[in-house]
């Protein structure tokens, strides 16, 4: 894995939408999708190494990785195109400058606008460093800031204190069998439970069948004793096909199992005037 500079933001993308997964679905937000990645879902590290060296995704362009090929898989990570080529340095003062640019810096510093940092993983301790350092550098350059900053992460990296108190909201993605990945990559317990001690935190899974669900009590639910009101399931799809059945399987077994049911909005019907 690449080094982070922790006086930069490897950065892949920025832009300004509106959050379309999870708890805080439909409030505007400001994503921040840092490069690299700890977990390579639906590939191995040798495809996706091999990749890297042959060719160069086109920005969103989805594929299947070889796990998938092979049945280990049911999906592949579909922003690969963005954490694994696309990720360029930049100082500091570059998101300040882009929020005062599309003239919702205001907005950003109240926090009226959320700040979404995701990736990749953005819990990797570089990227850890750096958010926090830009926020400190923020802070210097403006100390009336109150912003509010979400993470989104795959539960796999313990965030440490000096991230840990920035941070108002907290959306784990851990993965599934069905992402191909081991159980010892996926499933780590200490990251896990140091989420658990957030007043602000959210499991967010994807699921596609009853099994999954059961895997989600199985593996995650009861062994780490998750409340039910901080678990959120949405359907598995990538595409508008079968959109509302899926949506529909997603409420019942909601209803079912007693935790919180969403749809997927940036793949709803009206998911060309978004960009999440």
């Amino acid at each position: 894995m690449s080094k982070i500079n922790p006086n930069k933001l490897l950065i892949s993308s920025d832009f300004y939408s509106v959050q379309g997964e999870g708890i805080s679905t439909g409030v505007p937000s400001y994503f921040i999708r840092l490069g690299l990645c700890n977990l390579t879902c639906g590939m191995s590290n040798r495809f996706l190494k091999a990749l890297i060296n042959e060719k160069e995704l086109a920005d969103g362009e989805i594929f299947k990785g070889d796990l998938e090929l092979e049945g280990k898989a049911t999906w592949t990570c579909d922003s690969t195109s963005q954490w694994a080529w696309r990720g360029e340095d930049k100082d500091f003062q570059y998101l300040i400058d882009r929020w005062k640019e599309q003239d919702i810096y205001d907005d950003v510093k109240n926090g009226t606008i959320h700040l979404i940092w995701t990736g990749g993983e953005p819990t990797i301790k570089g990227h850890q460093e750096a958010i926090t350092n830009f926020l400190t550098y923020w802070y210097e350059q403006d100390n009336s800031i109150k912003p509010y900053s979400e993470i989104e992460t795959n539960g796999t990296v313990e965030i440490g204190d000096n991230l840990f108190e920035h941070l108002h909201q907290i959306n784990s993605s851990p993965k599934l069998t069905n992402s191909g990945m081991t159980e010892k990559q996926r499933i780590k317990p200490e990251a896990i439970k140091r989420i658990m001690e957030h007043s602000n935190y959210q499991f967010k899974f994807v699921i596609s069948n009853e099994e999954d669900v059961q895997e989600i009590f199985r593996d995650f639910i009861v062994p780490f004793s998750i409340p039910l009101a901080n678990v959120v399931c949405m359907p598995g799809l990538d595409s508008q096909t079968d959109f509302h059945e899926r949506t529909q399987f997603v409420l019942e077994m909601a209803k079912k199992y007693k935790f919180r049911g969403l749809t997927r909005l940036h793949i709803s019907a009206w998911d060309k005037t978004l960009n999440v």
